[in-house]
């Protein structure tokens, strides 16, 4: 690559230690491009191959180097100077990291983004394949890492700009900490409590329990505020708020259920918000006589009107949301200072009627203790409270309109908890400290001279209260909601903040509940919700949930029953704050490394104290509310649990599965086997599981729910495809095994042979306690027309697994077990399928485009139609073809491949229980029986005896079955399996392998060793000699096999065990072959000769 053009770009001083060069490897320029690379190695801070712009190369470089950087591109034309990173069938393009030239990345955020990152793009780096495997002097990058470069995914300097430019254009609004959380928060928690009902509590419980209620209420919401700041900075934060924060922790079956409820509760909370709004302008209608109808429909009616102004306020966008939110706040601290300023203008006799004294240290002392009334106790007067404190949640409840949630949420929230309770334990102290308890409110009740005093505060300020004590009074913390607006300095301003408060806590709902819901929506928890989860304008703002929201709210305002609801509302609440909680504590508890907040101020057994006492405050509030909490709680988490959504996030809940898993892996490794605890753990060599669908089926019958099945495939070939071909497929063949209910695992090797593959997995699959102890494998069906080296490799897997200890279950059906022909076969259907109806539907478009041009559209359409139909017709044609030839020679396959899965009728499973084995050749059988499937299959036994003792060995056989407390219908004793087979069946047995034989007996010395070496696995004339009698038995078997078990459902077989080096592969073969033909499924079993059964307890 020539460089003449600009001989002096890269000679910059300050060259960044992180470089990213370009290299050209064109071999006709090759002393060009290696000496401009020594002399003048280029400098670019960050290369990105992208296809905007043109396609051209995107390099990011300093300020004032633009012009050099011009002299790379001249109007994209192929020039000296110009790069062009498409040119790569003659180009490979490294990138440069510490001054050499790798493809090795230096880290970036880039590669650990979410694809789909609304904060950017993915990049993918290159794969460790693609670093670790050699690399061709001439390779053409068409499909490797710097082509996904290429193709779009640039720079992280290139995608913070397209973000920015992007964000720019729309003009998406995003909040700081301040507007975002802090001022949300503070509205929410300031409700109308802080007005009307803390004078009250400071009555009854005095300023010393006053200030510990609030103390309280504020220890549940700073211990949540401290969970939520741990949640929400460990990781980027989405728009969803206390749905996102436990769903993301606990699995969508804690937030689905929670979510639901919170969306609801925030709805149903605007209308009580706007009640309360109302009910205080029906009392200044009230008090100027100007009433529109009556108090309930005025409520309904100004309600109406305010939630309607509030829904325009929402829908106008988050912008005017925020503005109307500080306007509110400057409201509502105008109405606190008001009060305070109040307490120290000097009162007047009026307002000392009214119990108003300014500060004074009696009073203080006689407010400190409780003074209970009417019923009331410390938890009651604590459950009125609590809901003062609540509203923590929303400024996480739109973190998604958050610029940094991960700092935004905890500062924001923690300081409003500060605030607020400094707040409200500031005016409670100022109350009880100016105002008496009771008062008349009568200016005449002062004290004269001579007159008995009952010893109050009161009397020693010169007012005689006494006749509260008897008859009620109107005036005083006790009896009057409204202190402060007696106390303040404007009376006026203090029905401001209560306005200010009411509306500010219904427009954070009504913001948070569509927020909310719009988040769970789009997760599709729950199925049916999806239509609420679509957004519209620059904001994303959620149109449709507002709507649904507004509803739900007028819904409340017009039944007007909120005394009733409220309590509901407040445990819904709690119930997210609980959750919070016990996510926080959960996540910490798991120890999963993913677990890294940035907020470090938690504690995981504080989270957990917090989650037991927001539960308990459930219950102090209401307890019946905290009832049905639960219950929605738990419908909801089952409801999601039976759904199973389709998510994955990386929750607490699945890091905890695995701990669980590995600690139970771990003290069962302590534990010693039992013979009483054995149970088969299979270890099945069906390859990818779907290829052998009925292998895994009757493996699966007797280890589901009661052992180990890990269904095996080895992967034999290139190392290289082979490895790629197992790493893609992996997660693929689990899901399979998962999606169909087989409770396997599935694992795979690469290896040199077959028989080296299986041998690994016989020794290393498993974990502790957990390892296979029985391999499964079906029959060799093409024995005869396999590779010598196949059969061998056959054979020897199952040497391997008794030299292993392993016991070993060879199956045969009659079909054999691969369909993988089939498969491919409906593959192809289905790309066809595809192909048609894609072509169905472009035709359909092209129809409808045509028909609106009149007369001449009407004749095409006709004409397309007709070819459409001539098409199809002749598509359908081919299929029929295909399907009738599917038809014809897998039929039978298909439905061989599906017999397991049938459930099996009456009839019986034969067990030819002809050597003791330890007893697995009993127990497969008897756990199959134990399968609905194969239930109403009696068992009937088979043994070998002698014919002058056939009743005596059934009984001993039977009393051995009675032992080992396995039912049985029928014990038969064979006493002829000994004697010659007939010649027929003698004569299949030679023909079949007569093409295996040496015939060395018949020639010379010379020559038979020649063909013993030529052909070592063939079947000389001295191991047949030596093997007669047992080939005999294996022929005669399959005769009485034949006679006394060809109706059987099953057949279960002892397995004939071949002596190593004595008896040849293709020996065995025939054995195998014989002894199972033309016969119902066959499971030939052998132990490991270890006992699996015991008759004692």
């Amino acid at each position: 690559m020539s460089m003449n053009n600009a001989p002096n770009v890269f000679l910059d001083p300050n060259a960044n230690r992180f470089q990213v060069n370009i290299i050209n490897e064109d071999h006709d320029n090759n002393e060009t491009t290696q000496e401009d690379v020594g002399s003048d190695p280029p400098h670019y801070e960050e290369t990105s191959f992208t296809d905007e712009t043109h396609n051209r190369l995107r390099i990011s470089y300093r300020p004032g180097k633009r012009e050099l950087y011009d002299n790379f591109r001249q109007n994209g034309e192929k020039t000296e100077a110009s790069l062009h990173p498409y040119d790569t069938h003659s180009k490979m393009y490294y990138l440069q990291t510490f001054g050499h030239n790798t493809m090795d990345p230096v880290p970036k955020i880039d590669y650990y983004r979410n694809t789909g990152s609304v904060s950017g793009n993915k990049l993918n780096r290159p794969s460790l394949l693609e670093i670790h495997e050699q690399l061709a002097k001439n390779i053409a990058v068409s499909t490797g890492s710097v082509e996904r470069v290429a193709n779009g995914e640039s720079s992280a300097g290139d995608e913070t700009a397209v973000s920015k430019e992007e964000e720019n254009k729309t003009g998406f609004v995003k909040f700081g900490w301040v507007k975002g959380v802090l001022v949300r928060c503070m509205l929410n928690i300031w409700g109308v409590m802080l007005f009307i009902r803390l004078s009250w509590i400071v009555g009854q419980a005095g300023i010393g329990l006053g200030v510990i209620i609030i103390l309280l209420a504020t220890m549940v919401t700073s211990i949540t505020g401290l969970s939520t700041s741990a949640i929400a900075t460990n990781g980027f934060v989405r728009g969803g708020g206390a749905y996102y924060l436990i769903s993301r922790s606990l699995g969508p079956e804690f937030g689905g259920s929670i979510g639901l409820i919170f969306a609801f509760a925030n709805a149903v909370a605007v209308a009580m918000y706007v009640v309360g709004f109302a009910e205080t302008v029906v009392e200044l209608l009230k008090e100027s006589d100007t009433l529109m109808v009556d108090e309930s429909n005025d409520i309904r009616i100004i309600g109406t009107i305010t939630v309607v102004c509030l829904l325009g306020i929402s829908v106008a966008g988050m912008e005017w949301e925020a503005k109307a939110q500080v306007i509110l706040l400057i409201v509502l601290l105008v109405a606190i200072a008001n009060f305070f300023i109040g307490t120290v203008i000097p009162t007047n006799t009026e307002k000392k009627a009214r119990g108003f004294f300014n500060y004074q240290g009696s009073i203080f002392a006689e407010n400190f203790g409780p003074d209970f009334r009417s019923g009331e106790g410390f938890f009651s007067v604590f459950a009125i409270f609590f809901p003062a404190a609540t509203g923590i949640l929303a400024g996480a409840n739109i973190s998604g309109d958050l610029k940094d949630p991960q700092s935004a949420i905890p500062q924001g929230t923690m300081l409003a908890i500060l605030i607020t309770t400094i707040a409200y334990i500031a005016v409670a102290i100022c109350a009880g400290s100016c105002v008496v308890r009771d008062a008349t409110g009568n200016v005449n009740d002062t004290i004269v001279p001579g007159m008995s005093c009952n010893g109050s505060s009161a009397c020693g300020l010169g007012y005689d209260f006494s006749r509260c004590a008897s008859q009620p009074c109107d005036y005083g913390l006790m009896n009057n909601f409204q202190v402060m607006s007696m106390v303040s300095g404007f009376g006026p301003l203090i029905t401001a903040g209560i306005f200010s408060a009411t509306l500010s806590s219904a427009l954070a709902s009504l913001v948070s509940a569509p927020k909310v819901f719009q988040a769970l929506c789009k997760d599709n928890v729950y199925k049916g919700l999806e239509f609420f989860a679509k957004g519209y304008g620059k904001n994303n703002e959620p149109i449709r949930g507002y709507v649904l929201t507004f509803v739900i709210a007028m819904a409340f305002i017009l039944i007007a029953e909120l005394n009733t609801i409220a309590p509901i509302i407040s445990n819904f609440f709690l119930a997210s704050y609980a959750l919070i909680n016990f996510s926080c504590f959960h996540a910490s508890y798991a120890k999963s490394p993913g677990w890294r907040p940035a907020f470090r101020y938690y504690n995981m057994w504080v989270s957990l104290f917090g989650a037991l006492l927001c539960c308990g405050v459930m219950f102090v509030i209401n307890w019946w509310a905290a009832l049905i909490t639960y219950a929605i709680e738990l419908f909801l988490y089952i409801y999601v649990t039976y759904k199973k959504p389709e998510v994955n996030w990386g929750s607490s809940t699945q890091a905890l599965y695995f701990v669980n898993a590995l600690d139970s892996a771990l003290a069962l490794t302590t534990v010693e086997d039992h013979v009483k605890n054995f149970r088969p753990q299979c270890l099945a060599l069906t390859g990818a599981p779907m290829v052998r669908p009925a292998l895994l089926d009757i493996t699966h019958t007797f280890t589901k729910n009661n052992g180990l099945c890990i269904c095996c495939e080895v992967y034999t070939g290139p190392r290289k495809l082979c490895v790629k071909e197992m790493n893609s497929g992996m997660e693929k063949k689990q899901a399979w095994l998962t999606k169909n209910k087989r409770k396997a695992f599935y694992a795979a090797v690469a290896a040199d042979s077959f028989r080296d593959g299986v041998k690994s997995l016989l020794q290393a699959s498993g974990l502790g306690r957990m390892k296979p102890n029985t391999l499964v494998i079906g029959f060799k069906k093409d024995w005869r027309s396999a590779p010598a080296t196949q059969v061998e490799n056959y054979v020897g897997i199952i040497h391997d697994a008794f030299d292993f200890e392993l016991g070993v279950i060879i199956i045969r059906i009659s079909q054999g077990f691969d369909i993988s022909q089939v498969l491919q076969v409906q593959e192809e259907l289905e790309k066809l399928e595809q192909e048609r109806l894609a072509l169905e539907a472009t035709i359909k478009e092209n129809d409808f485009e045509e028909g609106k041009r009149g007369i001449c559209g009407f004749f095409k359409k006709a004409s397309s139609l007709n070819i459409s139909k001539h098409e199809t017709k002749k598509e359908s044609t081919i299929n029929t073809i295909q399907s009738m030839h599917v038809g014809e020679f897998n039929q039978r396959l298909l439905e061989a491949s599906t017999q397991f899965k049938k459930k099996q009728g009456k009839g019986t499973i034969d067990i030819w229980w002809l050597f003791d084995d330890g007893g697995l050749t009993i127990l497969i059988p008897y756990i199959l029986t134990l399968r609905k499937k194969w239930k109403n299959c009696k068992l009937r036994i088979f043994t070998g005896g002698k014919v002058n003792r056939i009743e005596e060995e059934k009984l001993v056989m039977a009393s051995l079955l009675s032992k080992f407390r396995i039912k049985f219908a029928d014990v038969n004793i064979i006493c002829d399996i000994n004697i010659k087979p007939n010649k027929e069946s003698w004569k299949f047995f030679e023909e079949m392998i007569e093409p295996y034989r040496l015939h060395e007996s018949c020639k010379d010395i010379t020559t038979a060793e020649k063909l013993k070496r030529e052909a070592p696995w063939k079947i000389t004339d001295a191991e047949l000699e030596a093997f007669k009698e047992k080939s005999y038995r294996q022929v005669r078997l399959n005769e009485l096999l034949q006679e006394h078990s060809r109706a059987a459902n099953l057949i279960v077989l002892s397995l004939p065990v071949a002596r190593k080096g004595a008896v040849s592969d293709y020996l065995y073969m025939a054995w195998l072959e014989i002894l199972s033909k033309n016969l119902p499924p066959v499971l030939m079993v052998r132990g490991n000769h270890k006992n699996v059964l015991t008759f004692y307890s």
